[in-house]
Parts: structure tokens; C-alpha cells; sequence
């Protein structure tokens, strides 16, 4: 049997094990359609998205793939029981849940036929979402870009979590851009990988092009985690690439929120034109103009193994021989 069939794609019926990561703020319906095209399964990021306007990026997925699968991505710090309902109707079928308690949710989905998922940072967070009927887990390791939830490496969550998990499908987050990391992850008993930073990466990303350039130059290294972002979504840790204002942040001798440098000034405005703040959690997409170097650059510390930009299904296969191409070596 093929090390690619694997609990995660018997489950979602997809060819390959790879789900690309909803980066909110930089997905869009011509991405997740692209990966779930070539094999995987894309993601839409609609937390913040007007439930109106995500039920049209859920209707325009169904309608590029037919009955290919996708995802939607909803962050529980917030009410999400209208946008659900939306989503759901517009044809949904995997509900992804980050970041609070998706048991009020889980029974719209069932009842929908949709599948849910929800990201875990501990073993005691895999058992309860187990318990709760959970269809697939997703181990997040503090490598990962965008929003932490935990302080654990993947390394070491990720096989506790599969231990914990039984039948339930693992997918591993977190400092994953290549088929190295796939194999690994596959070795160490998930059933697939979630991948966010190399798709920020892509063509079909919605992301500023001088921050994709950004992401090329950057090393592993060159990411800090940390809470400050936090206008918007306060006291979340997030991993964000260095920047001049976690400079100017750091050589003020790290103040407090009310006191950091530049705090309350409006450096860029997105697409739409609206005001982005200093420390807000505003990421740079297609169409940003300002200081979009001082904004929230979410990325992994995979960001180091990110060399080009490319289309989303040439990441995919790609990734998918690399992934051969490792466990053909580990084999010799």
C-alpha cells in the first residue's frame, strides 16, 4: 500500500496528504480550489469574512471543484454560530475550528454532512476533542506560523497526539514546507500535514508580492513569538517574521500595551481602505499600501525552506516527490 494512503485521505478522500493551512486574510477561492485540484485539500479562512461574502467563497469553491472537498477555517474567540449556519448552507463539507470549544457547533455539522476539525497544542486537548467526536485532529507545534495555540515543539506533540488519538485522523502543523517534513510527519504516525507558510508562497496567494519577497529572504531564525499584535485579537501568541516595528518595539525596552512606541498610528491601509494600526493583527495582502513592513508578517519558521513562488499544484506535486524521494533514502 502507498505510504500516501492514509487515514487522512480515506477519511477526506483526497489523493494527497497535504491540507493547506487557512491563513487568514491571504486565502481566496482561486487557492483552496487550486490544492484541492491537485490532490489536497485548500482551505478558506472566514472568521472575519461577512457571512454573506464567505457563503460566495464556499459556493464559488463548490463550483470550481464539483465534489472535490475544501475546507472553512473558524477562530472561536468570536460568535461564530450565524456564520456557520451560512457556510454550511452554501455547501461547506470540512469545518475546520481553532482556538475555543467547537461542541455548541458540532451538531450543525454532523447534520450537514460535513466533517469537522479542530487544531490541539496538548495530548489532554487530542483526548477531549476525541471524546467530543472530533472527525480529525490537527497538532499544532509552536513552529507554526500565524496564531499558537500551545508551547509545545511538533516533534514532540505530534506523536503523543497520535497516541491519544486512536482511529481519529492526525494532521501535523508546524515548520513543514517539503516533502522532508512529510515523511517525517507520516513516519511519526500523522496521517497528513498542514502547510501555511509555503503557501503563502504561491501564485494564487492573496499576499502582497513584496512580502512573498520577504518570505524568500527570510531564515528560520527570523521569526519572533510573542503577543504584540494584539490590536484586534489581544493576548493570542502569534509568530510573525522580525520587523521595524518589533525593532523599534525591542529598543524601547519592550513597554507594555499603552506605552509601546508608535502606538494608535495608522501605517497602511488594506485593499478595501481601511486603516491599519501599528500592532495591529492586519497581515499584508494583494493591494495593501502604507508602511506594510510594520504590519503582522505571519510565518513559520519554515519560512527558511520557502525559495520560490510557485503555483499551488506545483507545491503540491512537488512536495509529493520530495516526500518519495525521502522515504526511498530512509528505506536504503
Amino acid at each position: 500500500m502507498s505510504p500516501f494512503h492514509t487515514s487522512l485521505t480515506r477519511r477526506l478522500g483526497i489523493a494527497a496528504p497535504i491540507v493547506q493551512a487557512p491563513m487568514g486574510g491571504h486565502t481566496n477561492p482561486e487557492l483552496a480550489a487550486a490544492v484541492s485540484g491537485a490532490g489536497g485539500l485548500g482551505m478558506l479562512a472566514l472568521s472575519w469574512t461577512g457571512i454573506d461574502a464567505g457563503a460566495a467563497e464556499v459556493a464559488a469553491c463548490r463550483e470550481r471543484l464539483g465534489a472535490l472537498p475544501f475546507g472553512i477555517n473558524l477562530v472561536l474567540v468570536w460568535d461564530q454560530h450565524a456564520r456557520l449556519d451560512a457556510l454550511l448552507e452554501a455547501g461547506a463539507p470540512v469545518v475546520s475550528f481553532f482556538w475555543g470549544d467547537p461542541s455548541p457547533y458540532l451538531e450543525r455539522v454532523r447534520r450537514a454532512g460535513a466533517l469537522s476539525m479542530l487544531t490541539v497544542a496538548t495530548p489532554d486537548q487530542a483526548r477531549r476533542a476525541v471524546d467530543m467526536g472530533i472527525d480529525i485532529l490537527v497538532a499544532q507545534g509552536m513552529e507554526a506560523g500565524g496564531h499558537v495555540l500551545g508551547e509545545m515543539g511538533l516533534m514532540a506533540l505530534l506523536p503523543q497526539v497520535v497516541d491519544v488519538a486512536g482511529d481519529t485522523p492526525v494532521v501535523a502543523a508546524g515548520g513543514i514546507a517539503d516533502g522532508r517534513g512529510l515523511a517525517a510527519a507520516l513516519a511519526l504516525g500523522a496521517g497528513g500535514v498542514w502547510m501555511g507558510t509555503r503557501f503563502l508562497a504561491s501564485t494564487e496567494a492573496d499576499v502582497l508580492p513584496a512580502f512573498q519577497d520577504r518570505l524568500l529572504a527570510a531564515t528560520g531564525d527570523a521569526t519572533f513569538h510573542g503577543t504584540l499584535f494584539d490590536e484586534g485579537w489581544p493576548d493570542a501568541p502569534h509568530r510573525v517574521l522580525r520587523n521595524s516595528t518589533i525593532a523599534g518595539w525591542e529598543a524601547a525596552c519592550r513597554p507594555s500595551s499603552g506605552q509601546r512606541p508608535g502606538e494608535g498610528e495608522t501605517i497602511a491601509f488594506t485593499a478595501a481602505g481601511q486603516p491599519v494600526l501599528r500592532y495591529g493583527d492586519s497581515n499584508p495582502a494583494r493591494g495593501t499600501t502604507g508602511d506594510w513592513e510594520g504590519m503582522a508578517l505571519y510565518a513559520g519558521q519554515s519560512v527558511g525552506l520557502v525559495q520560490d513562488v510557485a503555483s499551488a499544484a506545483t507545491i503540491v506535486g512537488r512536495t509529493m516527490d520530495e516526500a518519495r524521494a525521502a522515504i526511498a533514502r530512509s528505506g536504503r
